[in-house]
């Protein structure tokens, strides 16, 4: 493994001075020996640029990039790519810590891939724990750290309608803050959906898959992610950036005749999540009609785990 070769490190940043020191410092304790940090400021209301520009004076590695409006996170994550000068590309978001190995650690197991499978269309994703303000802690294990590699159409089935093949692993999925790939990678699929306010990550990972790409992670936890609220996750933005994304990807999903069932699933979360029950069974109907087998085996997959995660954290908040 070349460590003479450069990895950049991109934060995005937004209204985050109370939580983005944590995340420089961990960009700044990287053990790989060549990186360069690119900060992008997506024009930040509370001071964060300037305070951002405070901590890294003196230090040669990292950028500081400032928007003059805000253009949501996709958009600033395009700004890091653009201005990338590293052969790699990691993302870390401005609340979370990272593991002083992560670049090490993810550069290895892209390059393990490579000569293993001769291909460079991989994205490497670092498992981690979700931290919730109450201290509930969420493992977060990373898609492809187990079972046969996640690769192909057969991940973009996963991310938009949920079919899941028994002999992978999809982990927590596919969140920017975990995500490593090689610099040509992002380029060559044009970076993230500007236009979606929300799931960009989903987008990103659903355009590499029909790509051919494949999707790796490490079992080690590389780090921690402190869960925020915003207006910008909440249920109703969640709803219209998922309805988005389906409408974006409707030619293959027409083609395997799934489009009708991606485009209505995002209201199920939508109405759980408004507490809107009738709203909710009507809506399960409408779906499980077109495809029974199929809406069924998700309701009983990822249903049962929401609730057990709202009793924790419920439980958590009473005590």
């Amino acid at each position: 493994m070349h460590q003479n070769e450069r990895v950049t490190v991109g934060i995005t940043c937004f209204n985050a001075r109370d939580t983005i020191g944590n995340a420089i410092r961990s960009a700044q304790a990287q053990d790989w020996p060549d990186i360069e940090i690119l900060i992008v400021d997506d024009a930040s209301t509370d001071g964060s640029s300037e305070y951002v520009a405070s901590l890294i004076s003196g230090d040669s590695r990292i950028r500081l990039i400032c928007h003059s409006e805000n253009g949501g996170a996709a958009r600033a994550r395009n700004t890091i790519i653009e201005a990338a000068t590293g052969g790699f590309i990691v993302f870390f978001d401005d609340d979370d810590e990272s593991a002083g190995s992560r670049v090490t650690l993810q550069i290895a197991a892209i390059k393990d891939f490579e000569a293993s499978n001769g291909s460079r269309t991989v994205a490497c994703y670092a498992a981690g724990v979700r931290i919730y303000p109450n201290g509930h802690r969420k493992p977060l294990p990373a898609i492809g750290s187990a079972g046969t590699t996640p690769c192909g159409t057969d991940v973009a089935d996963y991310l938009l309608f949920y079919r899941r093949r028994p002999d992978y692993f999809y982990g927590a999925g596919t969140p920017t803050c975990a995500l490593m790939a090689r610099r040509e990678v992002f380029r060559e699929l044009g970076g993230f959906d500007a236009t979606l306010k929300r799931v960009e990550d989903v987008d990103f990972a659903i355009r590499l898959a029909l790509a051919g790409g494949c999707f790796i992670g490490t079992a080690e936890n590389l780090f921690l992610q402190h869960s925020t609220q915003g207006s910008d996750k909440s249920p109703d933005a969640n709803r219209s950036a998922e309805i988005a994304v389906a409408k974006k990807h409707e030619r293959y999903l027409r083609s395997v005749g799934r489009y009708h069932y991606a485009s209505h699933w995002p209201n199920l979360r939508y109405y759980h999540f408004k507490r809107q029950y009738f709203r909710f069974i009507a809506q399960f109907f409408l779906i499980a009609v077109r495809n029974p087998i199929l809406a069924t085996s998700h309701l009983m997959a990822s249903g049962p785990k929401r609730l057990r995660h709202e009793r924790r954290m419920n439980k958590r908040n009473m005590q």
